[in-house]
């Protein structure tokens, strides 16, 4: 999902973030490799040692390693971009709030199997929201309308296939949505 926020950030929203045109393809590429590609290789590689039965991970406990994992993977992430990188304030935080969202996922899976789907779809969602308040005159229209109509084919598709039931897909999207819902909106509109 940081990949889709960044998309959003740099190039649906120019305005928001004060990188330079020339270094936004860098920055996503970045973003993209180290938040989703090294991520879902990681939990791959956990499927091929056995040290989880399946990608798919259906029940509860087979979770615990690959989200510690990724929650651990992105402080890190979320630590070099603060520290080493010295971008703007918005992508530093974008990262920390999605950083904190994953941690928050990886806690609750402790007690409760909530759609990790929905948790990072509905973080997007409620990303877009605000952006679009704070910038009225960026196209997101089309993005907003995108990411509503993802997370209900998401949901019905998590649904469709039995891997969660009613109570954790909204589970998960509450989570998402109002972790980045709250974040950006006292960032941003306060």
């Amino acid at each position: 999902m940081p990949t889709l926020v960044f998309g959003v950030l740099l190039y649906a929203v120019p305005e928001a973030t004060n990188i330079p045109y020339q270094m936004k393809g860098s920055l996503w590429l970045m973003v993209s490799v180290t938040t989703l590609f090294i991520p879902m290789l990681s939990v791959m590689g956990l499927q091929y040692m056995g040290s989880i039965p399946s990608i798919h991970m259906a029940v509860k406990k087979d979770r615990y390693l690959p989200f510690g994992m990724v929650s651990l993977f992105y402080v890190i992430i979320t630590y070099f971009f603060y520290a080493k990188l010295n971008f703007d304030d918005l992508t530093v935080f974008s990262l920390i709030t999605m950083t904190g969202t994953v941690i928050l996922l990886t806690i609750v899976t402790f007690f409760w199997k909530v759609s990790a789907h929905m948790t990072g779809l509905s973080g997007v969602l409620a990303i877009i929201i605000i952006l679009s308040w704070k910038y009225p005159g960026s196209s997101l229209l089309y993005p907003l309308l995108g990411t509503i109509m993802t997370c209900g084919l998401v949901a019905s598709a998590r649904l469709y296939l039995q891997a969660h039931r009613p109570g954790e897909i909204l589970a998960g999207f509450c989570l998402g949505f109002s972790v980045c819902f709250i974040a950006f909106y006292y960032y941003l509109l306060t």
